[in-house]
């Protein structure tokens, strides 16, 4: 038996948007899992809402855990605070089951797909989104750092081309349009703004030419028009996808209608919760490449399926991470495990930083390939140190060890 006695959170004051969860069972293991936006809010789902029917339940029924958290009557659309924290729990009871049978869990869900997955460099900054406040890069912004890829892109995009090059990254992901939204609720883009926005699309080509991959992340702000604008302008850029360019992502019409009007390929979407909104996107053709985050979608349980979908439609996968080192070690997971994979996210400048600070385990980059983690379930812990410092908020339900 694996009988689940608490859950125990934390959470960081200067990082409000992550929270970190630890189920600890009755045959003395602990898992845990992560999930991100509005920690505070996640932690009372999880305390009040969650762990009164959680505690006591055997751990290794994960499907049925699945269905009952993400199936109640109100609240569980898409990725809210409720699908989020389901996340966290499903993540936590994978980890668990890793470690019950001594393997990773792309081990336990059912073997490798293959040895080693690419990762691409979201060029964001050492705090990106963490703190709840976006970051728009203006002229008055300065490098925080050698890894403020944010600045960079916005600055001088091809010699941060170069840069990831040197390291071993053949494929970079940037947004230099969301500038241009607030003038338009991203419903208009002009041809002066379009014009600034491709200019680090062409820095990129012109200092590197096509030896590395480019992203385009358009973070679902932008209205059918102006998505359409810029998608079409960056077809003589041979980018690898334009990301989330709908202000609603499960728009499978829109998205739909979208696709057949550009050649870049539509990626999306990390936003979206569960099976059902990628299902009705795959039936509508209007994505290219499946794009999941495992602590918005529901977790491995949900994750799993999704992909199944996205091997049914032969479309690509690739987990999302810009958020936490759990997220990230799960993501590998997956993208080890699901058939269709081809990438997996990272962001380098929390890689050499932060990240470091909170988790025992992070991937092993080598040559722009993450190498397989090999340590039974997760692979990654809460470090002491990180469990310890004072500035740590946590809080308990159940009976802790």
């Amino acid at each position: 038996m694996s009988i689940i006695q608490s859950l125990r959170t934390w959470r960081l004051p200067d990082r409000p948007s992550l929270i970190w969860l630890e189920i600890e069972t009755s045959d003395g293991l602990t898992g845990l899992g992560e999930t991100f936006r509005g920690g505070l809010t996640v932690e009372t789902c999880l305390h009040e809402e969650l762990a009164p029917w959680l505690i006591g339940r055997d751990a290794r029924h994960i499907e049925g855990i699945s269905r009952h958290l993400l199936t109640p009557y109100v609240g569980y659309n898409s990725s809210g605070a409720e699908v989020r924290s389901a996340s966290a729990v499903d993540i936590a009871l994978w980890d668990l089951a890793g470690q019950r049978q001594g393997v990773p869990i792309y081990e336990a869900m059912g073997g490798a797909a293959r040895t080693g997955v690419p990762v691409y460099n979201t060029c964001a900054g050492y705090s990106y989104n963490t703190t709840g406040q976006r970051r728009d890069i203006g002229a008055a912004d300065q490098a925080a750092g050698p890894y403020d890829d944010q600045v960079a892109f916005m600055r001088d995009a091809g010699t941060l081309a170069q840069s990831l090059l040197s390291e071993g990254y053949k494929a970079m992901k940037i947004w230099p349009f969301d500038i241009y939204v607030p003038a338009s609720n991203g419903q208009l883009i002009t041809l002066t703004d379009l014009d600034k926005g491709l200019e680090p699309f062409r820095k990129i080509r012109e200092a590197v030419g096509n030896r590395i991959e480019v992203m385009c992340e358009l973070h679902s702000l932008f209205g059918t028009h102006s998505a359409q604008r810029i998608c079409q302008a960056l077809e003589d850029y041979d980018v690898f996808w334009v990301e989330d360019p709908l202000c609603k992502m499960d728009d499978a019409a829109g998205l739909a209608d979208l696709r057949r009007r550009t050649r870049v390929p539509i990626c999306g979407s990390e936003t979206l919760g569960g099976l059902r909104p990628f299902r009705d996107l795959l039936a509508a053709d209007a994505l290219d490449v499946v794009m999941l985050d495992l602590a918005w979608c529901g977790g491995f349980t949900e994750g799993r399926k999704i992909a199944a979908l996205a091997q049914a439609y032969n479309k690509p996968l690739a987990p999302h991470d810009c958020t936490g080192p759990i997220t990230l070690m799960a993501g590998l997971h997956m993208a080890l495990h699901a058939p269709t994979a081809i990438y997996q996210e990272v962001v380098r400048a929390t890689l050499a930083t932060w990240y470091r600070d909170i988790v025992t385990g992070l991937p092993v980059i080598v040559d722009g390939m993450a190498q397989p983690p090999v340590g039974a379930g997760l692979g990654s812990r809460l470090k002491d140190s990180f469990k310890q410092s004072p500035e740590v908020i946590t809080r308990l339900s159940g009976k802790g060890r």
